[in-house]
Order: C-alpha cells, then sequence, then structure tokens
C-alpha cells in the first residue's frame, strides 16, 4: 500500500493514478473524502496535511509514502513519526529545484529544504524529488485565453525549464516502488529552457491561435493578483522566481531521461494534452 499526501494535487494525483494502474494498493489523502474522485480501488482517507497528526487508518499496510503537498512543509516530522511508527519503510518528498539553484525569496526555498531534512532524519528510506517549475503553471493563464488572445505578465523574458507532471508522476513512482533510489536528491526539469514568450507561442500552437504575451510590471501583477483574493505568498512566490530567472535562466537537467530511458516530456507535448482547458 501506497500513501499520497496531497493526492488531488497534479502530482499527486497522476501518481495515484498510475500506482493503480498497475495494480498496486493505494491510500489517498485528501481534506475532502467526499468530492475527490479516484481510479476504483482507491482508498481515500479525509486529512489535513497540515495538521501534524493524521487519522490511524492512513497507514494501514503502508510501506512508502508520497509527501507532495505544501501543506506538509511544516509537519512533515510529525507525519513522518507517525509513518515510521506504523512500519512504514520509504519516503519520497515533492521539493524544489531551487534548493540546490536557488531563485526566489530565500524563505520558501527554506520551506523544501526543511522538508527534506525531515525525510532525511524520518529513519526511513528517503529520496527528494527537486523539481522546476510545473508545465502546468500555464493553467493560470486560462482565465485570459478563454477571454482573449493575449497572456499579460511580468518577467516575459524569464526562462527556465519547466517539467509536465507526468515526469514527475513517473520518476516517483519508481522511486516509491524501487531501492534504488535511497539518499538521492533528483533534480527534475524539462528539456530545455523557456521564456514565458516561448510557452505562450508552443501554446498559440497547440490551440491553432495566434497568442502574444503583454508585459506588465510586476506591481501590475502582484495588484491584480491581490484583487483577486490571493495572498501575498502567491504573487510574492512568483515574482521573487520570475525576476531572477530573467536575470540568468533556471537549470537543465537530464535526469529525467536518464532515470526513465527517454527523453523528458516537452511544454508542446503538455500544452497539446491540456489545449481544452484554454478553449473560449
Amino acid at each position: 500500500m501506497f500513501v499520497i499526501i496531497g493526492a488531488t494535487g497534479i502530482v499527486g494525483r497522476e501518481v495515484v493514478s498510475r500506482l493503480r494502474a498497475g495494480g498496486a494498493g493505494v491510500t489517498a489523502v485528501t481534506r475532502n473524502d467526499r468530492t475527490a474522485q479516484f481510479p476504483p480501488g482507491t482508498v481515500v482517507v479525509q486529512g489535513d496535511p497540515s495538521i501534524p497528526r493524521l487519522p490511524d487508518a492512513t497507514w494501514d499496510g503502508a510501506e512508502a509514502v508520497l509527501l507532495s503537498s505544501r501543506a506538509a512543509l511544516g509537519t512533515a516530522t510529525e507525519i513522518l513519526a507517525a509513518a515510521a511508527d506504523h512500519g512504514v519503510r520509504r519516503v519520497v518528498a515533492i521539493s524544489a529545484a531551487t534548493v540546490e539553484f536557488p531563485a526566489g525569496e530565500p524563505r520558501f526555498i527554506a520551506g523544501f529544504r526543511a522538508l527534506e531534512h525531515a525525510a532525511e532524519a524520518s529513519g526511513l528510506r528517503w529520496s527528494s524529488l527537486r523539481c522546476s517549475d510545473f508545465h502546468a503553471n500555464a493553467l493560470a493563464w486560462a482565465p485570459q485565453l478563454r477571454t482573449g488572445d493575449v497572456v499579460r505578465g511580468a518577467y516575459g523574458k524569464a526562462a527556465t525549464s519547466p517539467i509536465h507532471e507526468r515526469d514527475i508522476a513517473a520518476v516517483a513512482v519508481r522511486a516509491l516502488t524501487e531501492d534504488d533510489h535511497h539518499g538521492r536528491h533528483y533534480v527534475l526539469t524539462g528539456p530545455a529552457a523557456l521564456t514565458q514568450y516561448d510557452k505562450v507561442r508552443l501554446l498559440g500552437a497547440a490551440l491553432n491561435r495566434h497568442l502574444s504575451f503583454a508585459e506588465l510590471t510586476p506591481e501590475q501583477v502582484r495588484a491584480a493578483m491581490t484583487a483577486q483574493g490571493l495572498p501575498d505568498d502567491v504573487p510574492d512566490r512568483l515574482l521573487g522566481s520570475l525576476a531572477d530567472y530573467a536575470r540568468a535562466a533556471g537549470s537543465t537537467t537530464t535526469t529525467v531521461a536518464d532515470l526513465l530511458g527517454r527523453p523528458a516530456l516537452d511544454f508542446a507535448t503538455w500544452a497539446a494534452d491540456h489545449a481544452t482547458a484554454f478553449t473560449r
């Protein structure tokens, strides 16, 4: 049995699907067990990873746990202590590439570093997946593109090598089910650095539309996000990292290809997979 904390997130949901498709038992931890939808046979447990103690039923028969929720950043030590007490043997933590290649505000990096430290100190066999920004972050543009052909944002020249959630999930499943990954920090990125201008162009090709990126000031973006009711941490996280990536592109690794034996999925593939999210 594999416990997925953050099971309704972009990565967690994909991991649940892959494990169930392979016939593995899965316990999906979610705040709302009434509305969450998972593959048949998934055991669903209501639990909030921001609260240190999860229901004891979470750990029934579990051999490994995936921490894929930012809500667990401050509670990982307690959660993993309970996992160890119930006989769990392995933990995989979804972390960030910024731990190894700093960008953005130090406090956000510190949160992921603390998560990794909790895994390392847990007594479990551990590995961490230090991920670059997700292709799926582009879903934030969907409301703009459902009503027009312009994406408005700051730092259009900021360049990273974003990663497909399917690649993160594929590596996570291997780390959860195999013994060869203990003590490893894997930096996972997509195959090439892309600016926001590049992403908009590739998204336009997938949608068969001529899209453009309109540059706003960071202050304008912050004001717009605040007006939507988003907490300050959201623009702080976004704008801090974009400012750094506008000065120097984020890292690109071959780790996905090395582990999976195939190239990392590119942004064009992700855009084609999710084109309907941007349909007018």
